[in-house]
């Protein structure tokens, strides 16, 4: 009898314990759904192809402007400096010995709202044999297409931008064609390339041979055709008032519409109790260190940088009195108040929260490996108050 007690007993448990494969399977589930949820915060459904490092270089235009408006974890340094939150290069896709270009840009919604589109041209200098041409500038303008069969005559064409240029410079040559873009997301079928006309200032063809460009075909990488376009996707935040990094001005009344999660009451101990530190002491709402690093999840193939970035979180106690370094808004001092007078029922200190969060960017590499710098509101918390 005490034998099949026992066995009953052992059964018992092994069916209690679950499964170290279903532990496995339920580990992966949750891993893909907090990955497809991280995904969603960064507007994406699906992590780009990873790339093999080393392979493609991304242009030192996007490098240069990604380091003057973020720091070295990514996060911006004055939001005022970018006019959208967008903004991507792409290489020609023609590599036509003539000066003409195609850019594929079906990676752009057509929801986002196209701020500014430049041509950027790399300019070399004249061949040795050239260098004493009479001339010193020429016209350079640029055409989008619009008839592919009629493209060196004026019915075929559009002239987008035009200003002369010195024939014996050398670096990037920048022209506006916001114009063209926004007719090609309009219509994709529209987009058949832009054209470069280069010629003295008397009107007349000048030899390609005097003004060179740089093509993808045959010349470095780095100084390639390029098309960059700054954008704006709408995702703005509407949580907190968006503060510079390194501003001391914080809002008075900081609105906080965050969602309120209903807990088990196992886990609103478990809540409660790091409001202690170590030593079983009460610890006051501060800051804390909370590092996302992406190669631990599996995106360092396709992002340039940051290799990862700081969000910090927000933990400890409001007791009552709240002073004023523990910031709290004129709502949690009156919730503060009603709690130690328990006054009312079930109603519990404030929390320790952000009040003010600052915002990241993000280089990396799309599906169609063009470089896009893209930045995201309210993924650092700045700092910390009882609300």
């Amino acid at each position: 009898m005490l034998r099949a007690v026992i066995w009953i007993s052992v059964m018992g448990l092994a069916l209690c314990r679950p499964s170290e494969n279903h532990l496995e399977t339920e580990s992966g589930e949750v891993r893909s759904e907090a990955i497809r949820r991280l995904l969603e915060v960064f507007g994406m459904e699906d992590p780009p192809a990873a790339l093999v490092r080393g392979h493609k270089q991304p242009p030192q235009y996007m490098l240069d402007l990604y380091n003057t408006i973020a720091d070295v974890d990514g996060v911006t340094k004055d939001p005022t400096l970018l006019e959208g939150n967008t903004v991507r290069s792409f290489f020609d896709k023609l590599h036509s010995e003539q000066i003409e270009f195609l850019f594929n840009m079906s990676t752009v919604a057509k929801s986002e709202k196209i701020l500014t589109a430049e041509l950027h041209l790399f300019k070399l200098r004249p061949q040795a044999s050239l260098t004493f041409n009479r001339h010193h500038f020429c016209q350079v303008s640029v055409y989008q297409v619009l008839d592919s069969s009629k493209k060196n005559v004026s019915q075929g064409k559009k002239l987008l931008s035009s200003r002369l240029v010195p024939i014996h410079s050398s670096g990037w040559e920048v022209f506006t064609i916001t114009q063209a873009v926004r007719s090609w997301m309009s219509d994709e079928g529209s987009n058949l390339g832009l054209l470069i006309s280069v010629r003295t200032l008397a009107g007349l063809q000048m030899d390609l041979k005097t003004v060179r460009f740089a093509s993808g075909q045959n010349h470095h990488h780095s100084k390639q055709p390029m098309l960059v376009l700054f954008t704006d996707d709408g995702r703005r935040a509407a949580s907190l008032e968006i503060t510079p990094k390194g501003s001391d001005d914080s809002p008075a009344r900081p609105r906080l519409p965050f969602p309120s999660l209903p807990l088990s009451g196992a886990a609103r101990r478990s809540a409660r109790s790091t409001d202690y530190d170590e030593g079983g002491e009460k610890m006051p709402c501060q800051r804390l260190p909370l590092y996302v690093d992406f190669e631990e999840i599996g995106w360092s193939g396709w992002i340039v940088s940051p290799r990862g970035y700081n969000a910090y979180h927000c933990k400890g106690s409001c007791p009552f009195p709240l002073g004023q370094n523990m910031r709290p808004t004129n709502h949690a001092t009156v919730q503060s108040i009603i709690n130690a007078l328990k006054l009312t029922k079930g109603i519990e200190t404030p929390c320790c929260v952000p009040d003010k969060l600052f915002s990241i960017n993000l280089l990396y590499f799309d599906d169609d490996e063009n470089v896009v710098l893209k930045q995201y509101d309210d993924m650092v918390a700045g700092s910390c108050g009882c609300h």
